[in-house]
């Protein structure tokens, strides 16, 4: 329950930090969605709809309202910002006293101030996209970062240990965007020939003849990409987890009735040292969601970092804003889910 109570309260200060820092940028929403054409009362008619005419205070709590699954609004003035609009939201009514009610929704993202769409639809849209890569790229980084870490603590202080420090730290030092354009160049350029890759394509693409199909090569560059970092992260993790854990006295214990190296790794020491690799592994994929921005732009990828990036380049507002808080409940979500994988690898550790 402590737990619980603890993502709602991070999640309020995303929300909070979300509303007013994009509420300090400069730019008229109202002269985005009208163009240079508009004119004083258009302006004043948009600030209205959108609820801008108001206090700043008021402002965020109608925004809290539109978030909070459980919401209050007006039934019966239309005008008033408080009215419950059923083109904008989705819902059943729990209570009403006079001209209040009570309402059970969906939470209300806004809509979009260049495409009119709801920011709901777009996320929906996209989000498969950016999960299907995010995924693909933490599987890659988990896999090998963990084989690469266990054959990095085993062979310690060898030639191959020390190249494995070494790349880690390269991997650790390039940003994605660098390493996403060297790739691109490399594999779907120069030796196109070779790997049958393109350097842009998204998951689902368009054929004349045949419909919208999966293109699951088109996956390949921008996973490896995205799931350098990590990988680097989690070889120089599990490898120093491994080594504190081997030095430790249950360990030579296991030693002293005979159990082979390989048993004793395996069976006893991986168990304890994957700890730390699955923190890791959790805060980088919540990380590689929102860290995917320029790279699913250099790849053409179509997912919610590529939405995203589109959205700051027009202000689009709503998007940014939607799409930021969806990172933030997956990041609180993830670290809910460790805690209790941390129950499994680790006795000691329970959620109270």
């Amino acid at each position: 329950m402590s737990k619980l109570i603890y993502s709602v309260i991070v999640l309020w200060g995303v929300i909070t930090s979300i509303f007013f820092l994009f509420n300090v940028l400069p730019g008229d929403p109202a002269a985005i969605m009208l163009g240079q054409r508009a004119n004083k009362e258009q302006i004043e008619a948009i600030h209205k709809d959108l609820g801008l005419d108001l206090p700043i205070f008021t402002q965020y709590v109608l925004y809290l309202n539109d978030l909070s699954p459980i919401s209050f609004h007006k039934i019966n003035d239309k005008t008033s910002p408080w009215f419950y609009d059923s083109e904008k939201y989705s819902g059943v009514s729990l209570l009403s006293v006079d001209d209040s009610q009570v309402v059970l929704k969906v939470p209300y993202l806004r809509k979009s101030y260049i495409t009119k769409r709801p920011v709901s639809d777009i996320i929906l849209e996209t989000l498969p996209e950016t999960t299907v890569l995010a995924f693909s790229s933490i599987i890659i980084s988990s896999v090998l970062g963990i084989l690469l870490g266990i054959l990095a603590a085993i062979k310690f202080n060898t030639w191959y240990d020390k190249i494995s420090l070494v790349l880690s730290v390269l991997g650790m030092a390039a940003p994605s965007f660098f390493i996403g354009l060297i790739i691109a160049w490399l594999f779907g350029y120069v030796l196109r020939d070779y790997t049958g890759l393109s350097p842009t394509g998204s998951l689902f693409e368009l054929d004349v003849w045949e419909g919208e199909k999966i293109q699951i090569k088109n996956l390949i560059l921008p996973a490896i990409t995205l799931g350098i970092r990590p990988l680097a992260i989690v070889v120089q993790l599990m490898r120093s987890s491994l080594l504190d854990v081997m030095s430790q006295d249950y360990i030579r214990t296991a030693r002293a009735k005979g159990l082979s190296f390989y048993a004793i790794i395996f069976k006893h020491a991986l168990k304890n040292a994957l700890n730390p690799v699955v923190t890791a592994i959790s805060g980088w994929f919540a990380g590689l969601m929102a860290g995917a921005v320029f790279v699913e732009y250099i790849f053409n990828w179509k997912g919610i970092g590529y939405e995203v990036y589109e959205a700051l380049t027009k202000n689009d507002l709503p998007v940014v804003m939607g799409s930021t808080l969806i990172f933030a409940t997956i990041f609180v979500f993830t670290n809910m889910v460790v805690d209790v994988i941390y129950g499994f690898l680790d006795p000691r550790v329970r959620i109270k």
